[in-house]
Formats: structure tokens, C-alpha cells, sequence
């Protein structure tokens, strides 16, 4: 079952990305000759209103073939207004932004479905309170539940760490404890801490750590929407940062899963509740997304920087600096895929 809920998942995440090429192919007005999700051998196909939309056996990505468009022959030229290659570069940059843009979209709704649904978060709920601690000092317990900070309603466990980083000076904290609302006033410090990627930081702390309950955030249509923008942005930045200190070195190469570690991981939301699964689908869109549109040559960002060239260049790049660069990012690309594979069996066997 977990499998093919993981291919189940895929798929679609591949469909909206291909669908986001193929939309803005057609209200350019170039012609696309297939729509595949999957690669190789062909499984089933039809033709609906002059494309070919067909599954193949290989399900790990897709493609849209459009007129006049083809990586191994980028000095293809095929005549007609319905020709990808004789759109403006512009035209073209919009084209292949589409794809990684349907990633965000998609990403998107899914957390606005759970944000009506009930998204769950991390109780504001003390768990353990460090030695010698602002908090300790205050008269903080464990069990304690924090409601407020000065005027800030506080719902989640994110939303204390936010608070107390974004204001200056000491801070009014308003905490349940045994049905009763007690007021305690905490001047946070700077600490040594530990950011997402175990870099070391100075973040201004109280001194506690959460409990290990959840709670769960029903929002309004309205406030749905603002979630799942903050959402998406926030799970953006959050990937191209991990890009970034996977380049410089922080984030060690050990650390890249391959597919084996995303369908565990599909396979374990699903069996936890849907809206897991649904998080787990918006996560991964995001990094579709995301790593579609690094400068890497045989991804649309690398495609897109082809054509930023040609804008302010006002000429193509030579054909064998294409083909070059083009094999340079599949290698790029296939290197990366079997570093996954390779980490995933370390995990399983190792």
C-alpha cells in the first residue's frame, strides 16, 4: 500500500508540474506533441485535441514535448508561430517558470486544505526548563501552558520562539497552570543555540523546550489563506537554504535522500492521517519547485538562464556550449540521484 500511495503521489506532483508547462506552452500557442508522466517505454496513451498524453513505465519525473523544443538538438528550428523556438526569450522564461510555479500553487492549496482541515502544531505546553534559566528564575514549571505574551496570543510552540525573537526587553508571560492564569515577567538572553542545519547561533531564549504534545489549529477560509502563503514561502526559503549549505559544506552529502527515503516517508504519513500525507505532498512540491528552478543546465532554471542570456545578449548560445552544458547537468543530475540511492541503502543496511 505504501508503495503505491508513494507512486500515487509522485505522479500527481509530477502532473501539476508538467501541466504548468503545458498551459503556459498553449497560451503562447505552441503545439505540444506528448504529455508524459513517467519515462521510457510507453504503457498507455491517447490523443485529445492534437497532444499525446501517455504514462510510461519509468514513474520518476515526466516531460512535455513541445514543437520545436528538444535538449538533444538544441539547434532544432522547426518553422511555424506554434514553434516553442520562435517565441521571444521571454515567451520561453514564462513557459518553463510554469512548471516550478504549479509546484508553489499546488503547494499551496494543499496547506490551505489543512489549514481548514486542522493543521497540528506543537502544544505551547512547557516540557523541560534548563538549569539556571530565565525561565527557571521566573517561576516557570513544567506542564505550564503559555496563552500569551504581552498582547500576543499564543496558540502553538512556534509562535513563542517568533515572539520572543522579534521583541526587545523583558516580556509579560501569561501561563495556565492548574486552571488558573498566572502572569510572570521574563527578560529573555542571548544563548548559544543550534539552527535547522546544527550550525551554531545566538538567538535570544528563555531557557525551555516543548512538551511532546500536539494541538490542533482549525482556521477561517481568510486565515487559511495567510497560512498557507506563510507556509509556502517559509517551506521555499527553508529548501533553497539547505541547497545552499549543502554547496558550502555544512549540510554533509550523507544527509541526501533518494527515493527510497521520500517514499518511506509518504508511506509513513499515510498510514499516520491525511493530513500528514497532504503536508508531506505540499513539502515535496516545494522542492520540485525549488530545485527545478536552480541554474542547472537540463533544469528549467538552467533553461531559463539560456534564455536570460539571449535577452541581454541579444544572441543564442553556441550549440556545442549548449550540448556541453546540457550533458555537464545531466551528469550533475544523475550523480545526485544515485548519491541519494546510495545514502538510502546505507540507512537500510547500514
Amino acid at each position: 500500500m505504501g508503495t503505491i500511495t508513494f507512486l500515487l503521489v509522485l505522479s500527481f506532483l509530477v502532473f501539476f508540474h508538467e501541466l504548468g508547462h503545458f498551459l503556459a506552452a498553449r497560451y503562447f500557442g505552441v503545439t505540444v506533441h506528448v504529455f508524459s508522466i513517467g519515462f521510457g517505454k510507453q504503457v498507455y496513451s491517447k490523443i485529445w485535441r492534437g497532444t499525446k498524453w501517455q504514462i510510461a513505465l519509468i514513474p520518476l519525473g515526466g516531460y512535455v514535448k513541445m514543437k520545436g523544443q528538444d535538449d538533444t538538438k538544441p539547434g532544432l528550428q522547426e518553422a511555424g508561430d506554434d514553434s516553442y523556438n520562435n517565441k521571444k526569450p521571454w515567451q520561453r522564461i514564462i513557459i518553463l517558470f510554469a512548471g516550478p510555479f504549479a509546484n508553489f500553487l499546488l503547494a499551496a492549496i494543499l496547506y490551505f486544505v489543512i489549514a481548514l482541515g486542522g493543521a497540528n502544531s506543537l502544544s505551547p505546553t512547557v516540557g523541560k526548563i534548563r538549569d539556571n534559566s530565565p525561565a527557571l528564575k521566573a517561576g516557570i514549571q513544567t506542564n505550564d501552558i503559555i496563552v500569551r505574551i504581552n498582547n500576543t496570543e499564543i496558540k502553538t510552540w512556534e509562535e513563542i520562539g517568533k515572539t520572543i525573537i522579534d521583541t526587545k526587553g523583558p516580556l509579560k508571560f501569561y501561563i495556565k497552570r492548574d486552571g488558573k492564569l498566572i502572569a510572570k515577567t521574563i527578560n529573555p538572553q542571548i544563548s548559544d543555540a543550534k539552527n535547522i542545519f546544527k550550525e551554531d547561533i545566538k538567538k535570544r531564549m528563555i531557557g525551555i523546550s516543548p512538551a511532546p504534545k500536539l494541538v490542533t489549529i482549525y482556521h477561517d477560509p481568510i486565515s487559511a489563506l495567510g497560512f498557507a502563503f506563510d507556509k509556502t514561502i517559509e517551506s521555499s526559503k527553508m529548501i533553497f537554504q539547505g541547497v545552499q549549505k549543502l554547496i558550502q559544506g555544512v549540510v554533509p552529502s550523507s544527509d541526501i535522500g533518494g527515493v527510497i527515503t521520500i517514499g518511506k516517508v509518504i508511506s509513513d504519513a499515510s498510514e499516520s492521517s491525511i493530513i500528514a500525507l497532504l503536508a508531506i505532498t505540499a513539502l515535496i512540491s516545494v522542492n520540485l519547485g525549488v530545485l527545478n528552478l536552480l541554474p542547472i543546465p537540463a533544469l528549467d532554471g538552467g533553461h531559463i538562464m539560456f534564455n536570460l542570456y539571449e535577452i541581454i545578449t541579444r544572441r543564442k548560445p553556441s550549440e556545442k556550449v549548449f550540448m556541453f552544458l546540457t550533458i555537464a547537468g545531466w551528469f550533475i543530475l544523475a550523480s545526485l540521484m544515485l548519491l541519494g540511492i546510495y545514502n538510502d541503502i546505507n540507512r537500510l543496511f547500514g
